[in-house]
């Protein structure tokens, strides 16, 4: 029989007033759940502390996560797989974690990202809000590198519960209401789909003597 691989799963993401940190915990959760390494990681604050300071949300957040690490390549690099988090920005990825994509550029050329599987996750202010275009302006950067996409699909009773978004967990939050326990619960699920194929794929990897 041929033994499980634990892989090792990067959580990246990019949140403003809590939204989406909240969701990354629960992608966070439901990998480790299912037996992965994790990594949780936001990418660094580009605004201005004059534009943080206008928002007393955005302030509370920054403050209260500034004990969560800073995304590096290394944690890339590291990675089996990969969980994207962003609230959207007009219909796209926010500026934060798009600049640290940007500068993926050579890991890109080393094939780095080639064959490994990723998903994400995005929150936006209404229920038709830019949440499904920035998943796939999102998702755009994954077909450049090679990964294979990991969505939920219509493959659990979670994804119902959410609201029903094939393409990843998305979270209306309406007057600044952070995700309930339907959306976490979604989440979760996510997080546990995405180990487990990650496992698989790299326990059939193993098996193969390749």
């Amino acid at each position: 029989m041929t033994t499980p691989v634990t892989p090792r799963i990067a959580v990246v993401y990019y949140s403003s007033t809590g939204s989406v940190h909240h969701l990354a915990e629960a992608v966070a959760e439901g990998a480790r759940q299912a037996g992965a390494e994790v990594r949780l990681r936001r990418v660094a604050e580009l605004a201005p502390d004059a534009a943080i300071d206008s928002n007393a949300a955005w302030r509370a957040h920054v403050d209260a996560t500034r004990g969560v690490e800073i995304a590096t390549h290394d944690d890339l690099e590291w990675a089996d797989a990969y969980a994207f988090g962003t609230p959207t920005r007009f219909g796209n990825v926010a500026s934060q974690l798009k600049q640290f994509i940007d500068g993926t550029g050579g890991l890109w050329q080393r094939g780095v990202f080639a064959d490994k599987p990723s998903t994400a996750f995005v929150s936006a202010s209404n229920l038709h809000g830019g949440n499904e275009s920035t998943l796939l302006a999102l998702y755009n950067t994954l077909y450049h590198w090679g990964s294979l996409i990991v969505p939920p699909g219509y493959t659990d009773q979670t994804v119902y519960a959410a609201n029903g978004n094939p393409y990843g967990t998305a979270h209306a939050s309406g007057a600044g209401e952070l995700p309930g326990a339907n959306v976490l619960d979604a989440a979760r699920y996510q997080g546990k789909r995405l180990a487990d194929i990650t496992s698989r794929l790299l326990t059939g990897t193993a098996g193969t003597g390749a």
